[in-house]
């Protein structure tokens, strides 16, 4: 049995020797692969990590590739990020001096962000809710109304009589026993 391998076009933009950490960048990515591109810039821009500035740049960088190539005709809103993620680049060696003529070493560490696009559905696990979205009211659950069993009040020529007070002094007879 033959498979038609079909490759989903797809549109990229690489952010090369960016002054963060992989490590910083892949906590970003991994909020917004998978998204639409409206989520995803809402995610960033409230991100409070600064590498977010960064992705939403590349992400900025390759919905303008997928909207001015004239071979594809996508709409950047239509979009979802395939593939977001941050490999390692080169390691900045800096020195800085220590006590007793030593030196200690700084790492300065850099990354080369990537992000993919590909038109069609988000395919992210979170439920995709737009981000002002009033809550849903809850169904309000109407109590069950309490009957109230009618009394009888005892006609005033005739004497209270229950069974109460027998209950009482039964109960009052265990205790003593024990």
């Amino acid at each position: 049995m033959a498979v038609a391998g079909q490759e989903q076009k797809t549109v990229r933009a690489e952010a090369r020797w960016v002054h963060s950490s992989a490590r910083k960048a892949r906590l970003v990515t991994d909020l917004i692969r998978g998204r639409s591109v409206p989520e995803a810039r809402t995610i960033l821009a409230f991100s409070s990590r600064a590498v977010a500035k960064d992705v939403e740049k590349v992400l900025r960088s390759a919905v303008a590739n997928a909207e001015s190539r004239p071979d594809l005709h996508w709409q950047g809103d239509d979009l979802v990020i395939a593939a977001a993620y941050a490999d390692e680049g080169p390691t900045l060696k800096r020195w800085r001096a220590r006590a007793r003529g030593r030196v200690a070493r700084i790492r300065k560490r850099t990354c080369h962000i990537t992000i993919e696009l590909t038109p069609g559905l988000p395919t992210s696990a979170a439920p995709a809710v737009p981000a002002m979205a009033p809550p849903e009211p809850e169904p309000v659950e109407e109590p069950e109304p309490v009957e109230e069993e009618a009394t009888e009040e005892p006609e005033a020529g005739e004497p209270e009589a229950s069974a109460e007070p027998e209950e009482a002094e039964a109960e009052t007879a265990e205790e003593s026993e024990e």
